[in-house]
């Protein structure tokens, strides 16, 4: 029986009698037609002799109810083409249903966690990486395919970041740049472009400044103040920093296993140690008598970390609320300065900084404590360009230990200033028989 099917006559079809089904064909799409069962159920059909078969056979189309009389006509319409050129269509159906299979596999949450084990976690800033991620990239594309991400969506986060935050922007475009990079290199995501690749920082969001922030002598004066009071272990971290020209993580992160008292020696590994391109090398840190003093009074742990709040197994997070107290407390140390100095406290000027210009201030003023070049940036950790293939992590150890020792004195210097000499003149007692 052929008919122009509507939805109205669709539901109008009486169940077929028990145990048989019958069916009725469309005068709209050649071959197509619902069969029905004696249950009342309606399945959508195409008849026709499919490639690599002799004879017509019916496939089913889907059940309406859950596909409409429309998208069945569409899809007949599509088969049949396909059937015209050759093109089994449940083949295609096939493979289509794999690739959505595919895809949902390889969600962006999947391949960012493969790529977090795979490679960051081994990394010196991984936590930091992994942070960022889950808090900017996998809200808003968790559940999407990785190959479905384009450059769209990633300008609108770098965008919106960009406003309030350009060094952070910056940041996050250059994590998703190595993301999509190591997704891409792997072979297995079914990713053959990154949506990054066209994307500069410098025009999207401006060149990077160059920081040149120091503290003078009253930041360091207040900055040093405030960590020695600082209690563990935030304080003793900090207080490293500064004796080290380290930067904050490889000061905090600092492990029993590296330390070597016999030597005086810190020997901090690669995986701990920043470098360009990924080529970090081992920074030897001479354990000067200060540091020497610091790791002699920091708590016994069961753990390899020395600055930890659980009992060392695991190194101690250096927040921003510690940075800010850090802030807070220097700042009321400058004012009390001021009013020593008859100053207005209110006029004191408050210059952020960052605990990266404390490496910066430290190598600044070893430079002028008549430090050579190359000591110097030895002690920064620092590779030498032009002798990169035989450096040695020993190399100036003897010469790093002498700067670290100047600039230990620093310090102490600027917080216990030598008093200046009164002009007046102490004459001794004379007795009244030397006068006679």
């Amino acid at each position: 029986m052929k008919r122009i099917l509507t939805d109205r006559y669709l539901k109008s079809l009486k169940p077929a009698p028990a145990g048989q089904t019958y069916d009725v064909f469309d005068a709209t799409v050649p071959s197509m037609g619902v069969r029905v069962s004696d249950k009342g159920r309606r399945t959508f059909t195409l008849v026709a002799r499919y490639p690599g078969k002799r004879h017509p056979a019916r496939r089913t189309l889907g059940l309406y109810g859950t596909m409409t009389l429309e998208s069945a006509r569409e899809k007949a319409r599509i088969w049949i083409d396909l059937i015209g050129r050759g093109v089994d269509p449940t083949v295609v159906a096939d493979r289509a249903k794999a690739d959505a299979i595919e895809k949902q596999a390889n969600t962006f949450a999947v391949v960012v966690a493969d790529w977090l084990k795979d490679k960051v976690s081994k990394e010196r800033q991984g936590k930091d990486v992994e942070r960022d991620f889950q808090r900017e990239f996998l809200p808003v594309w968790g559940p999407r395919p990785i190959t479905a991400l384009t450059e769209l969506d990633v300008l609108a986060i770098i965008n919106m970041k960009k406003r309030t935050a350009p060094a952070q922007a910056r940041n996050l475009l250059a994590h998703l740049k190595r993301f999509f990079d190591w997704a891409k290199e792997q072979k297995v995501y079914g990713l053959t472009a990154s949506p990054c690749v066209d994307l500069k920082a410098a025009k999207l969001i401006g060149k990077k400044k160059r920081r040149s922030r120091t503290l003078d002598d009253d930041e360091l004066f207040a900055f040093w103040r405030t960590v020695i009071r600082l209690p563990y272990p935030f304080g003793p971290a900090y207080q490293l920093l500064m004796l080290t020209a380290l930067r904050l993580t490889e000061a905090s992160a600092a492990r029993k296993p590296e330390i070597n008292r016999r030597k005086e020696a810190w020997t901090i590994p690669e995986e701990r140690m920043k470098g360009k391109n990924d080529e970090a090398r081992a920074h030897v840190v001479p354990i000067t008598k200060d540091i020497a003093a610091l790791f002699d009074a920091l708590p016994p742990l069961k753990g390899p970390y020395l600055f930890s709040h659980s009992d060392g197994a695991k190194p101690v997070c250096m927040s921003s609320f510690v940075k800010r107290l850090i802030d807070k407390r220097m700042l009321l140390t400058l004012h009390a300065m001021a009013r020593r100095r008859g100053d207005d406290p209110g006029a004191v000027e408050w210059r952020r900084w960052t605990n990266h210009d404390i490496r910066r201030t430290v190598r600044s003023r070893i430079a002028g404590l008549k430090v050579p070049s190359e000591v110097k940036e030895a002690v920064m950790g620092h590779a030498r360009p032009d002798n990169e293939e035989t450096y040695e992590i020993y190399d100036f150890f003897d010469e790093k230990r002498e700067a670290l020792e100047k600039w230990a004195a620093e310090p102490h210097r600027i917080t216990n200033p030598e008093p200046r000499p009164s002009n007046v003149v102490r004459l001794k007692a004379v007795s009244q028989e030397q006068h006679a």
